[in-house]
């Protein structure tokens, strides 16, 4: 991603941050597949995520919940059938995770869902509160492209470009360990999450973007 294209997403992924609180619920509209689309079913493994699913065949994440009239992704179960539009037949999905695929920034309980909202202010990626030590790791290999501890109520803040038109953001933490241009890979210790506004418990607000839009996390982690 060049220079000036990711400095233009980072300002509105900021932007967005900063005036989340006037922001309007999306509305997805399901498609009716319209007769005489070719595609095929996919069933899905245990371990596979949409996106994962999408990248395996090649076809639009938004495309395939759009079809399926998906509007609940933790309702996806296994051995359930999923049509994946213009696809020219069934492929296999890997249910082992490679270092492409995201995982779990920090274990806890999310206590906040996409799209939810709370003092009029949507919630564009997931809260999640810790079990334990409340360490926070990259969801996937890339490169830090934004550090601020200066956004009003979201903490110290964190950005990783996958490079791929993807982007997690990682806020509300309390410690960073990584700074400005590190080259991470999946896995590591990036952060330490920190306790909300009024300071009632700890939790981290991680985000999934792409193209500087905000995807369902859920789409993608496992």
């Amino acid at each position: 991603m060049n220079t000036t294209k990711l400095a233009s997403i980072l300002s509105i992924i900021v932007t967005v941050l900063i005036l989340s609180g006037c922001a309007t619920a999306p509305v997805m509209t399901p498609l009716k597949p319209p007769a005489g689309v070719p595609g095929t079913y996919h069933k899905v493994e245990k371990g596979q995520t949409l996106w994962r699913i999408s990248k395996t065949y090649g076809v639009d994440l938004d495309e395939i919940i759009k079809f399926n009239r998906i509007s609940d992704v933790t309702k996806i179960e296994v051995n359930q059938l999923i049509f994946i539009p213009r696809a020219s037949g069934r492929k296999t999905v890997s249910s082992v995770s490679s270092d492409e695929d995201f995982i779990w920034p920090i274990k806890g309980k999310v206590i906040s869902t996409f799209g939810a909202t709370y003092d009029n202010v949507i919630n564009k990626g997931l809260n999640i509160e810790p079990y334990y030590n409340g360490d926070v790791i990259a969801s996937r290999g890339g490169r830090v492209v934004f550090y601020s501890d200066k956004l009003e109520s979201f903490g110290k803040t964190l950005i990783i470009d996958h490079g791929d038109g993807l982007l997690t953001v990682y806020s509300r933490n309390s410690k960073v360990f990584v700074k400005l241009g590190d080259n991470i890979t999946r896995g590591t210790l990036i952060a330490k999450a920190g306790k909300s506004k009024r300071g009632k418990k700890e939790y981290l607000h991680f985000e999934i973007r792409k193209n500087s839009i905000p995807q369902n996390p859920y789409y993608f982690l496992p």
